[in-house]
Formats: C-alpha cells, sequence, structure tokens
C-alpha cells in the first residue's frame, strides 16, 4: 500500500446516514492499488442509522480514525476531518464511491507535476458508468452543469467535492471549507472559487475515473433557508455588488431580505474585506475565464 518514500495522503470520508456504503467504499479503497502512504479519516456527522458502528472496532487497531459528531453540516464535517489529518495531501471523498488502482496517485502525481494545486478525477455513474463527467461549471443560475469530453487534463471552474485532492498547505492557506456555512450546499463551488480567486489552480484529471452513486434520497434535511444563505453568504464574500443582488432575485422560496441580514449577522461582510485582500482575480475574472453567464 505504500512506499516508505513518498508523502502520506489523508484520505477523508464525510458520512451521514449511508446504510452500507461506507463499508464497500473503504472495500474499494484498501483493494485498489497506491504507491503512497494512506491514512483513512471517517467523520460520522450525526448519523442515525449505525453506518459507521463497524468502524469503532477498526478505530481501535488503528486502521480507520472514527470522529463522530452531532450533526455539524457538510463543510464543517470536511473541515473537521481535515484538522484531525496528517497526511501533506488531503483527499475529500464521498463515502458512497468505488476506486480504481492507483487513482490516488493519478491525483497526487499531477499535484506534484507543479500543473495544478487541487485536482478531481472524471466522476461516472455507478448504475450508468458511461455517464462521465470531468469536473463542473455554473449556469445563469449558478447551477451546476457537468462538464463532457476532457482527453487531458484541463483547467475547470469547479472541482466536485465527492473527490477532490489538495495539498494541506494550500488546503490550510485558503481556510479551508467556508467555516460559517449550514449545513449543506454551495461548499464544493465555494472553495473552487476561492482556490481560483486567490492564485490557485484547479484541474480535472480525466486519467481517473472514480464510480459514484448518486442517490435518490438526501441524508441531510436540507431546507431552503440553508442553501440561499450559504449561497449569499459566498456572494458576499467573493463578488461584486451587482452579483451580490443578483444572488438574493434566486431567493424565491424565502425573504431574501432576512436571509441578508443573517448571512451579515454571521460575519460575511468581515469575510469579505479579508478575501479580497489577498485574491489575486476578482469574480469578472472568474466568471470571463469559464465563460459563466453570471
Amino acid at each position: 500500500m505504500s512506499d516508505e518514500h513518498l508523502p502520506l495522503v489523508s484520505v477523508i470520508f464525510p458520512a451521514k446516514n449511508e446504510g452500507n456504503n461506507v463499508r464497500t467504499t473503504l472495500e474499494s479503497l484498501r483493494a485498489a492499488k497506491s504507491r503512497y502512504p494512506y491514512e483513512i479519516i471517517v467523520v460520522d456527522d450525526g448519523s442515525t442509522d449505525n453506518c459507521c458502528a463497524f468502524l469503532q472496532t477498526e478505530e481501535e487497531n488503528g486502521r480507520v480514525k472514527l470522529i463522530t459528531t452531532p450533526g455539524i453540516g457538510a463543510a464543517a464535517a470536511r473541515n473537521l476531518g481535515a484538522e484531525h489529518a496528517k497526511g501533506t495531501y488531503l483527499i475529500f471523498c464521498d463515502a458512497h464511491l468505488t476506486f480504481p488502482h492507483y487513482w490516488i496517485d493519478g491525483l497526487v502525481d499531477l499535484i506534484k507535476s507543479g500543473r495544478t494545486d487541487a485536482v478531481s478525477p472524471a466522476i461516472a455513474s455507478m448504475h450508468e458508468p458511461h455517464k462521465i463527467g470531468y469536473g463542473q461549471t455554473l449556469d445563469q443560475r449558478l447551477g451546476v452543469v457537468w462538464t463532457r469530453h476532457v482527453n487531458r487534463p484541463e483547467p475547470s471552474a469547479i472541482l466536485p467535492g465527492g473527490c477532490l485532492a489538495v495539498p494541506q498547505k494550500v488546503f490550510l492557506d485558503i481556510g479551508g471549507f467556508d467555516r460559517g456555512f449550514r449545513v449543506w450546499g454551495f461548499e464544493d463551488i465555494e472553495i473552487s472559487i476561492k482556490l481560483w480567486l486567490f492564485g490557485y489552480r484547479c484541474l480535472v484529471q480525466p486519467s481517473v475515473k472514480i464510480l459514484h452513486l448518486f442517490r435518490k434520497a438526501h441524508p441531510y434535511k436540507v431546507e431552503f433557508d440553508h442553501v440561499y444563505y450559504n449561497m449569499l453568504r459566498m456572494a458576499y464574500s467573493h463578488f461584486s455588488e451587482p452579483r451580490i443582488a443578483s444572488c438574493k432575485k434566486l431567493i424565491i422560496h424565502a425573504d431574501p431580505d432576512r436571509i441578508e441580514r443573517e448571512v451579515l449577522q454571521g460575519g460575511a461582510a468581515a469575510q469579505r474585506l479579508r478575501y479580497f485582500a489577498r485574491r489575486k482575480y476578482d469574480d469578472d475574472w472568474f466568471m470571463r475565464q469559464f465563460a459563466i453567464p453570471f
């Protein structure tokens, strides 16, 4: 599984009510060959179905680092996993994946080559593996659109958080996933935009293909307020005032003024000042770079 001369990789799995998926995902991980040594970190984010109970013995044996929470949300669970990581590289993974041989190598080697600072693989449906996405972009309503038919490593506007590799030092430099987000929504979009605006590069590696279980039921109890809050917090962190206004217009199932007040009470204005002071590119550059009509 390892080469003592290669850096440690931390593979971090947030999990919530995954049923048997955690077990099958870890079985696939361990069956996949890799030159790199790696540690496994599972963050059980308030599951009620005992999906991670079997890991307690493995934690005692030192095979898995298991962290349990009362339910802190997707972004916070990922950040918590990173706080416990010892690896030079972090790979955030959904707990419902199937991995090919040397997938870790394909992602980490691309970062080590100096061509990128963060990378995601091609991601295909577990049930329809011919349907493959090569990174993501955004539409006119900030909806996610999968990119198709990439033959070599290419820049990607948005790296899917279902499998995202990044050096620990880069992750710490940008502050990780947004620390004010609620429950679920916009985690992948926000961190990708932040990476780009802070001067880092995000590429998709098409030579690595992960299989992903696209589920019909959502493990988190997601409410419109949570998604709207995260969207507007992201806008205040990274967008111009006209784009903030455009985001407010997307809030149709809640009071946009109330959401905005809550976002500002949550410290978004101060974060905006910090981020604007250190970013290398602005949001106009980002939208032009990826032809995003927003």
